[in-house]
């Protein structure tokens, strides 16, 4: 709820006295009422993020540092006005502190929804310069999925992932490609500052998502001058803020080697990615191979997707390139497809 509408709510309390015979004119039923049924009970201490508001906002520039707050953190109201509060109004040290309660809070929820079903989620790619990611972040419902700040921990991760692999050694010669598993990647420092884990960033989602979530998996691919990574995502979102981060429930790296750069290369990579998830191959296979059916596994003798009066590698074939490697991902997908890597 936004600010200004949070402030258009306003209780209006009536209250009034009736006399009681024998009891002096200024003694109330309510008076009655509590001689007769005991001292009331004492409210229970409220969590952090329950504290009402006070007298502290009491000033245009102590509301712009809480409006600037709420804007940067996302936070309730009532949140930034306790974290300004109990940090004397310094905005560095109130975001701090409510990444510190946030942070627990998360935790606890996540050890509470623990082991529930996570089969929803989105795959998300990542492209910068000579390198590429792929990154599976489940969740339990679709609803969560479609959610703003699930998007966001997706970014997170891919980011993650963008690092760990630009931090790695090139090789010179060839490609090279790498897999980390659910524990690997939780353990991922997060940001240019590699300050906290990615397991940190998931707690914090599930604290404010109140699902359970998992970081599934991730690829990583970097590629010298002579390759190429063609790349596809099927139902495709576009990250908000990192215009070149792509969503989406499937996703497919396809590598290649490459004698010149032509200008329908991207073209090229995009269709072949998108075989790639249409037809789930398990292997590149060879030119060689004879043509199979639909029930084929290796990737350049099958039916060409959008052709399948050919194979892929006919297709391939007068275009200059070839197929070496490829990477496929399917969100929720479990057994030895997901295992595999």
């Amino acid at each position: 709820m936004s600010l200004l509408r949070s402030m258009r709510v306003c209780l209006v309390a009536r209250t009034g006295s009736c006399p009681v015979r024998g009891l002096g004119p200024r003694t109330d039923l309510l008076s009655l009422r509590v001689s007769r049924a005991g001292p009331l009970p004492l409210q229970s201490p409220q969590p952090w993020h329950a504290f009402h508001a006070g007298h502290w906002l009491s000033s245009a520039s102590s509301k712009e540092l809480l409006m600037k707050l709420r804007r940067k953190t996302g936070y309730s109201f009532v949140n930034c006005k306790k974290a300004l509060e109990t940090c004397g109004g310094d905005l560095k040290q109130a975001e701090s502190w409510l990444h510190e309660k946030a942070q627990k809070e998360g935790w606890s929820k996540a050890a509470k929804l623990h082991g529930r079903k996570t089969k929803e989620g989105l795959i998300g790619l990542l492209q910068e310069g000579n390198s590429t990611v792929l990154v599976e972040v489940n969740c339990e419902t679709d609803f969560v999925a479609r959610n703003l700040k699930f998007q966001q921990l997706v970014q997170q991760v891919a980011l993650g992932t963008m690092l760990h692999c630009q931090s790695l050694k090139d090789q010179l010669s060839t490609y090279s490609k790498g897999f980390l598993n659910s524990s690997e990647l939780s353990e991922l420092p997060f940001g240019p500052e590699r300050k906290g884990s990615l397991k940190d960033q998931l707690a914090l989602a599930i604290g404010k998502l109140g699902e359970n979530m998992t970081l599934k998996r991730a690829a990583w691919v970097k590629v010298p001058n002579g390759f190429y990574v063609g790349s596809y995502v099927h139902g495709t979102m576009h990250s908000p803020s990192l215009h070149n981060l792509v969503l989406g429930k499937y996703g497919a790296l396809v590598i290649c080697e490459i004698s010149e750069w032509k200008a329908n290369l991207e073209e090229l990579g995009r269709r072949l990615g998108q075989h790639v998830v249409g037809m789930a191959p398990l292997s590149v296979g060879s030119l060689d191979d004879e043509p199979g059916g639909e029930t084929e596994t290796k990737m350049l003798s099958q039916p060409y997707l959008l052709d399948p009066s050919i194979t892929l590698g006919q297709y391939v074939q007068p275009q200059g390139v070839s197929v070496v490697d490829f990477v496929r991902f399917e969100c929720g997908e479990e057994g030895e497809a997901a295992e595999a890597e």
